[in-house]
Parts: structure tokens; C-alpha cells; sequence
């Protein structure tokens, strides 16, 4: 792996100092000298990094103000997003956002996959429901959650329309620690199971609507999982 340059460096601890709450969006944040001088870098370096972060819309120039940090819903890097999501200290909106961002993807790509799902993809689905039935009856959430991602990998696959596959990719780190966090109890995981169910018989019916109201259904019941059984324990 190549080495991250200096701008490079100075860019991504700056960011990890905003995602880490330190700098929340509205505040400034310092200037040139002093993290020249916290690096030990150029201020040519740290201007560059700051520029970095300014076209990513992570940070905003006010000419004699100062330069500020921007509220998350504007930054256009979907891997900063995506650390902040996985790293950043407001986990619950994080949390939901990415239930609706799932939502809006996986009920489609659902609805698709009903008339296009192989017998093989088919019988996947029901071999990873069988895997999660055991891993609950043992409580082993990492085999849990390893089969639930596959589950929903053979839709998204299943689809057919290669964007879907590639949009889910870069959220694949973030499902994983979120997945982790959800299905560590054990009401969650039967309920998991039963839409699960209730998925793959309607993909296994071909039919589109039916398939998509059952995934709906189940990020539904995701959203009202992580609201009442979830966050309140935080």
C-alpha cells in the first residue's frame, strides 16, 4: 500500500478531530500556523490539505472569518460520510439514516430480484435463514450477522442492475459494525428471522409487489427495533 502523502495525512487527522466532535459543524477551525506547527509541516502542506477538505464541502471558506466546518448533510465524499457514520459520536441519527438509506435501496432491488432470482440464489436464501436460526439458538451474533449480510447480498446481486451492488459496497463496513450492535439481542434476531422468511418465500413466488412490501415490512421493523430496543440503551 502506498504511502499517504503529507497533505494527505494532515487532511485525514484534521477530519478525524471534526468526526471525533472536536470541531462540530458551525465551529472554526485553526489556522495555518498552528497545525503547521502541531504537524510539523509547511503551511504550503496545510493549505493544501485544508483545500482537501474544502472540496469535499467538509470545511468552507468565509474570507476574513475564518474557515469553518460544515454540517454533515453537505459534505460530498461518500467515504468521509461514511467514517463519520462509523466513527462519529451522533451513532443514532447515523443509525437511522442509513435504515432509510437501506429502505429506499433494498425495497428495489427486492422488487426487481422477484423476476429475475435464479433457483440457486433461491435456495442461498433459505440456507443462510437456516444459518441464522442456528447461530440464534447458540447466540452467536458474528455467524448471525455474517449470514444476514450474505442474505441480503444474494438480493442485491440478484437484481440485476450493477449500480445497486456498487452504491452498497463502500456502506458494507458500517452494516457490519451496525448489524453487530442491532442483533446482539435476541428479540431483534427472531424478528429478523421471520421477515427474512417472509422475504425469500415471496422472492421464491416471483412476485414483485409482494416481494417488495416484504422488505419493506422488514425495514420497518429494523427502524422500530433499533428505536425502542436499540438506542434507549445507550
Amino acid at each position: 500500500m502506498a504511502r499517504k502523502s503529507l497533505v494527505g495525512v494532515v487532511a485525514d487527522e484534521l477530519l478525524d478531530r471534526i468526526i471525533d466532535g472536536e470541531f462540530p459543524p458551525g465551529s472554526t477551525v485553526p489556522g495555518e500556523h498552528e497545525l503547521s506547527a502541531r504537524h510539523e509541516v509547511s503551511r504550503m502542506t496545510v493549505r493544501e490539505a485544508m483545500k482537501t477538505l474544502q472540496a469535499q464541502q467538509i470545511l468552507s471558506v468565509e474570507r476574513g472569518r475564518g474557515t469553518f466546518v460544515n454540517p454533515l448533510n453537505r459534505w460530498t465524499s461518500l467515504e468521509a460520510v461514511l467514517r463519520a457514520a462509523s466513527e462519529g459520536k451522533n451513532e443514532a441519527e447515523a443509525s437511522v439514516q442509513l435504515i432509510e438509506l437501506r429502505r429506499m435501496l433494498e425495497t428495489g432491488a427486492c422488487e426487481l430480484a422477484a423476476g429475475r432470482i435464479s433457483e440457486a440464489d433461491t435456495e442461498s436464501l433459505f440456507a443462510y435463514i437456516a444459518a441464522m436460526k442456528a447461530a440464534h439458538a447458540i447466540n452467536d451474533v458474528a455467524s448471525f450477522v455474517e449470514a444476514d449480510l450474505a442474505f441480503h447480498d444474494v438480493i442485491l446481486r440478484a437484481s440485476g442492475n450493477v449500480f445497486v451492488s456498487v452504491l452498497f459496497e463502500p456502506l458494507h463496513r458500517v452494516l457490519e459494525k451496525r448489524r453487530a450492535e442491532t442483533s446482539a439481542v435476541p428479540a431483534i434476531q427472531e424478528h429478523a428471522i421471520g421477515h427474512h422468511q417472509n422475504i425469500a418465500e415471496a422472492l421464491q413466488s416471483g412476485d414483485a409487489t409482494r416481494s417488495r412490501l416484504a422488505m419493506d415490512a422488514h425495514m420497518q421493523q429494523t427502524l422500530d427495533d433499533l428505536k425502542n430496543l436499540v438506542l434507549p440503551a445507550k
